[in-house]
């Protein structure tokens, strides 16, 4: 392989890219397309329209995710998002090798559909396919632990072993932070409400990033924020673009709860640390102890403050005999998947498992 290696993780959220070597992607763009009305077809069918990454200002209904839970539905919008990454790359490097994560779900027609788009189309020297959730594990250095990876369409638990996954142990949930903004959508917006979805999605993001949080126990903070005098606490309000004042209410902010008390939102599902003690307890019983002490917290939404603690203090109680039990996270953890893609694309044990165009094309 050569010094440089393109390094793409394509989640159903977000697409990361970036030099293998990095300390964080270079490039992260919403993983959205968009097919913009021509005058030969205005109508709905794709066919002879214009395809456009982003949101379309113009159009602000025509977008879709490509990628949803994890699964491909779109080809050509993730073939339009590749080319236009490997287009900016390549000026600094023009033949370089491309890691490309993929999801654990590995739909071995996806895997042919990748090799097919990266040798065929977009003509790559040479491509490495690797695991989501091996790359957030090598991201932190450990090669045993337990990776908890919760993005934006998908939540995933999984004990490795020196490396190597413990099958079939893991635990995959189709929840994420799309969900997160689905129930904010429905209570903040009536259903129907003018509002351009473009802009409930603006003000959602926002909402989420600045003012929701994880607390340690629902009951006791509820209780403190409903007892709060009306405008006593200025950060439940949030100012809409127009200059409308939204008084939140404290379901509101307190919606990443979601992940850890699902009954309370009517959700049928285990929530995330039972999905981690589930996986644990299916593991051989010696190992566990070593999987409580290397809890890895990945993903999006494991930045919301309190997220890591919450986790910790609803784990420990399950092993009081293993004192050095903890939950390890990092300032990048939203990026752990690249972080540890590009680590790995140099490691001379995966030298191996990379695909030169030839063989290829002999294959």
């Amino acid at each position: 392989m050569t010094e440089q290696t393109i390094v793409i993780d394509h989640g159903s959220g977000y697409m990361k890219s970036g030099f293998s070597g990095w300390n964080e992607p270079q490039l992260v763009l919403p993983s959205i397309v968009n097919y913009r009305p021509c005058r030969e077809n205005p109508g709905p069918s794709s066919a002879r329209r214009r395809l456009g990454l982003g949101i379309d200002l113009l159009h602000p209904d025509t977008f879709s995710y490509p990628i949803q839970r994890g699964r491909v539905l779109n080809w050509e919008g993730v073939e339009q998002i590749w080319s236009f990454v490997l287009q900016k790359h390549r000026l600094i490097h023009e033949d370089t090798p491309v890691l490309v994560t993929e999801s654990p779900l590995k739909d071995p027609m996806e895997r042919k559909k990748t090799l097919e788009i990266m040798f065929e189309l977009l003509d790559v020297p040479a491509l490495l396919l690797a695991d989501q959730m091996e790359m957030s594990l090598y991201a932190t250095g450990f090669l045993t632990g337990m990776v908890v990876d919760s993005g934006c369409g998908l939540t995933r638990v999984q004990p490795f072993h020196l490396g190597r996954p413990i099958w079939p142990t893991g635990k995959l949930m189709e929840f994420g932070g799309q969900d997160l903004s689905d129930y904010l959508v429905k209570s903040l917006f009536k259903e129907d409400s003018k509002v351009n979805k473009l802009f409930q999605l603006q003000t959602v993001d926002a909402i989420k990033m600045t003012k929701c949080y994880v607390p340690q126990n629902l009951v006791e903070a509820l209780d403190y924020r409903q007892n709060l005098p009306t405008g006593y606490d200025d950060s439940n309000t949030y100012v809409l673009p127009d200059g409308t004042s939204v008084e939140l209410t404290p379901m509101q902010r307190l919606a990443p709860e979601m992940f850890f008390s699902p009954q309370v939102f009517d959700q049928e599902r285990s929530s995330i640390s039972q999905a981690v003690l589930d996986s644990i307890n299916a593991c051989d019983t010696a190992l566990q102890p070593q999987l409580m002490s290397h809890v890895i917290a990945c993903g999006g939404n494991t930045l919301y403050p309190g997220f890591t603690r919450r986790l910790f203090l609803e784990l420990a109680p399950h092993y009081p005999s293993c004192t050095d039990a903890s939950v390890w996270s990092h300032s990048k953890r939203n990026f752990s998947v690249w972080l540890g893609a590009s680590v790995v694309a140099h490691l001379s044990t995966y030298k191996s498992e990379w695909m030169t165009r030839k063989e290829y094309d002999e294959k």
